[in-house]
């Protein structure tokens, strides 16, 4: 497909990158195939987790579309580079379409992204996580690759001001080892077997970040920070849906 959006909004945003003097630390990029369709599943902290899941596959020289809520690709700026970019819009009470549109790209050839806990963790852990991703791999017979991410939530999170002046931020980016899903294999192991190793990936990356201060709001309750529990996270999320349906 032609690709006229994607190539310079990747080089707008690594100018970006560069002044604000972000502090990238990749591993496992080679996962990542250099021909070939392949579905990446990533954790979700953050409004931009997109933009960052997206430079973990540019080592391999691939450009991901991914799947993203049909509210972005209404927005007046947005939604002209999500097209030109050619990501899928998903409506979440019809989500055929999309589904459909994404076997079709991954036969293609094309690296479909896909945040599989549908929204953003306030917990900064990894929730419950949707089969989607695995049944599109089954389908079409590519890898599943999981992949965390870490540092994002600090510039643009759910219930937090965008703090997108800030510099210097280091940003983690791990990608694991492929899974290969089988039409047949049980489908709530291979869910549980994602969700450990999206999981392990991302304890790892916080574990291993630069900067671990105590007492902050971007690290997760477990490692001595003051974002909610993912008790407290269901809840507060349980609460927004319930608003919505006012």
């Amino acid at each position: 497909m032609a690709e006229i959006v994607y190539p310079p909004v990747i080089a707008t945003a690594r100018t970006l990158f560069r002044i604000m003097d972000y502090r990238f630390h990749m591993e496992g990029t080679e996962h990542i195939p250099r021909s070939g369709g392949a579905v990446l599943v990533s954790n979700h902290i953050s409004y931009l987790d997109f933009i960052f899941a997206g430079l973990g596959a540019l080592p391999s020289k691939r450009l991901v579309r991914f799947m993203a809520k049909e509210e972005v690709f209404k927005h007046r700026i947005s939604g002209p580079l999500m097209r030109g970019m050619h990501h899928i819009p998903v409506d979440r009470g019809a989500g055929a379409g999309s589904y459909a549109t994404a076997l079709r790209m991954l036969k293609a050839g094309e690296v479909i992204g896909v945040f599989a806990e549908a929204t953003i963790s306030r917990s900064f852990t990894v929730k419950d996580i949707k089969n989607g991703a695995i049944r599109m791999a089954q389908a079409t017979k590519v890898p599943l690759i999981p992949m965390a991410l870490w540092g994002s939530q600090r510039l643009w999170t759910k219930g937090r001001p965008k703090q997108l002046t800030q510099r210097h931020v280091p940003i983690t980016i791990l990608v694991g080892e492929p899974l290969h899903p089988k039409r047949g294999d049980d489908m709530g192991e291979l869910t549980s077997e994602l969700h450990t190793r999206v999981s392990g990936l991302l304890d790892r990356a916080q574990r291993t970040y630069p900067e671990i201060p105590q007492g902050v709001w971007w690290q997760p309750a477990h490692l001595g920070g003051t974002a909610p529990t993912p008790e407290e996270a269901a809840a507060m999320d349980a609460a927004e849906a319930e608003r919505r349906k006012d």
